[in-house]
């Protein structure tokens, strides 16, 4: 199908946390290919995999040195290449990482550039001259702390890194860049991958004048932990070339019918820059961490929905609650849930039910928490540099838990980052087939939005109710849903008019005569009939 991604529900996984097949503590590929079952089961429509690639593993995988090739932690080629055909037959998709603002400092075409000033690769990464006074050529930040610029004695220069020293930024201004980055997607594209997720898809250009970044707007009172925060990245990024760029991989994966999703590193303007970059042409879907922060209100998430599609009526979001480099959604949400695993129900519809695409993140079908990791567990430098607060990413990215063995399932051996009691609790066998638990109302809801044209469609509208409740109607005529939430601790009763009897999996909604009781966290579908109208 051509737009089989459109309304898709795609499930993120970090290789090194899903399963070890050669116990060395490391998940890999093999081990993705061993537990693909369970995605199925679960019911999603793709996998999306975070880097395997050839790597020296400064920032797990995210810096890399070997764009065709699988590093040998995770596997090889073949491996690669058993795993597609096994999803496949699955009937799922497979979306694979392309991190390809930056590159490792050890790749072959750093090492060319770096050399000299007069090479043939001299001007595929950012150089630029000293001040007189030999400081950085602006005041950038690197996302990972510090200047965004280290000084090379080779080339007597600077060079650009909006993340580790080790992660030099590419040169998207070259032509040579653009071309030889498409060539490393075709190699993937030929293997038969079907799509991509593009990393920090808006930091490939730069302000080519260099000029210095303005203080955020947005006053602070005081410092924060990391200061990138504290500077409007109006010349590091978010340039106007970046979406010309999107046009041109457009027209590559068109070749192939392929989809792809952009990650909008972004604080400022993420949900319209989610509608530029996803405007007809461009890119297919994006999504941004507007929606992993810890704001839970009805009124917090309405913004976000009908700002998107208010502003971008022809782009496409991916909403995602959790991934790889924030805490837990279960965990940030705590306060608001009657407990977490009444809260991870909730969450579940909530999400499930929003106009998109939807990403899961490995784990949060069990209703995981973050991990408790003390300073001498961590591996994250991000973690590590900004220690305690703000919390690491290593916290979100511990093993996969399939059963109750010792680590959980994931390894026989002691596995890269622990898995701790209250994450071993959690596992994939003991809530199969467990009425009531956390991921057989996951596989509910997938199978009810599967079925369920409205939820994976339809045009949303939401209603006019008072905090704590959130409602809105998917779809038009037969078919349509109302999808009504609690979003706090505290029941409510509600008169619910123009709807007929709940389907689907619900949680905490039970009707009382005319009136519906909307227990703590609840969640509840109901066809509409009529004009919907709700009131307390």
């Amino acid at each position: 199908m051509k737009d089989w991604w459109r309304g898709a529900v795609t499930y993120q996984v970090y290789p090194r946390s899903f399963q070890d097949s050669n116990d060395d503590g490391v998940g890999d590929l093999p081990g993705i290919t061993r537990r693909l079952d369970h995605l199925a089961q679960l019911g999603v429509d793709a996998v999306w995999l975070s880097p395997f690639f050839k790597s020296p593993m400064k920032d797990m995988g995210y810096d890399v040195s070997d764009y065709c090739d699988v590093d040998p932690v995770f596997g090889t080629l073949a491996d690669f290449d058993a795993l597609v055909g096994r999803a496949h037959a699955l009937g799922l998709k497979v979306i694979i990482d392309q991190v390809l603002s930056h590159t490792s400092d050890q790749h072959p075409a750093f090492a060319e550039s770096r050399s000299s000033r007069v090479n043939p690769k001299s001007d595929w990464y950012v150089w630029a001259d000293p001040w007189y006074d030999g400081t950085p050529p602006n005041n950038w930040l690197s996302v990972f702390g510090g200047p965004a610029w280290t000084w090379d004695a080779r080339r007597k220069q600077y060079y650009l890194h909006n993340f580790l020293a080790s992660q030099p930024d590419l040169n998207y201004h070259n032509p040579e860049v653009q071309d030889w980055a498409l060539g490393n997607m075709r190699f993937w594209l030929d293997r038969g991958v079907d799509g991509f997720r593009f990393d920090t898809v808006n930091y490939f250009f730069h302000d080519p004048m260099l000029r210095d970044n303005p203080a955020d707007y947005r006053v602070k009172t005081e410092p924060e932990a990391n200061p990138y925060g504290m500077q409007y990245h109006l010349f590091s990024k978010n340039q106007p070339e970046n979406l010309a760029w999107m046009e041109r991989i457009r027209c590559l994966l068109d070749e192939y019918g392929a989809a792809s999703v952009g990650e909008m590193g972004e604080s400022h303007h993420a949900i319209r820059m989610m509608g530029e970059y996803t405007a007809p042409g461009r890119l297919h879907q994006c999504y941004s961490f507007e929606l992993m922060g810890y704001d839970y209100s009805p009124g917090f998430f309405r913004d976000r929905i009908e700002g998107f599609f208010r502003g971008a009526p022809d782009g496409w979001p991916m909403w995602a609650f959790s991934n790889h480099d924030v805490v837990r959604h279960v965990s940030r949400w705590l306060p608001y849930g009657e407990s977490p695993e009444v809260l991870a129900k909730q969450a579940a519809a909530l999400l499930l039910s929003f106009e998109g695409s939807i990403c899961l993140w490995q784990g949060e079908e069990l209703g995981q928490t973050d991990t408790a990791l003390d300073f001498e567990e961590l591996t994250d430098p991000q973690g590590i540099a900004f220690w305690p607060e703000p919390v690491g990413r290593d916290n979100t990215r511990t093993p996969m838990v399939w059963d109750a063995s010792p680590h959980g399932g994931f390894s026989r051996v002691k596995p890269w980052l622990p898995v701790k009691p209250e994450q071993a609790a959690r596992h994939v066998e003991g809530q199969t087939g467990a009425q009531g638990s956390v991921l057989e109302h996951y596989r509910a809801l997938l199978a009810f939005r599967k079925t369920s044209q409205a939820l994976r469609s339809g045009r949303s509208r939401f209603l006019d109710l008072d905090e704590p409740l959130l409602g809105f109607v998917r779809g038009e005529g037969e078919g349509a849903l109302l999808c009504l939430f609690n979003l706090s601790t505290v029941a409510r009763v509600v008169t619910v008019s123009g709807v007929g009897t709940a389907v689907g999996p619900s949680v905490h909604a039970v009707a009382e005569g005319e009136r519906l009781r909307l227990g703590p966290n609840a969640a509840v579908f109901l066809p509409v009939t009529g004009e919907v109208i709700v009131t307390d």
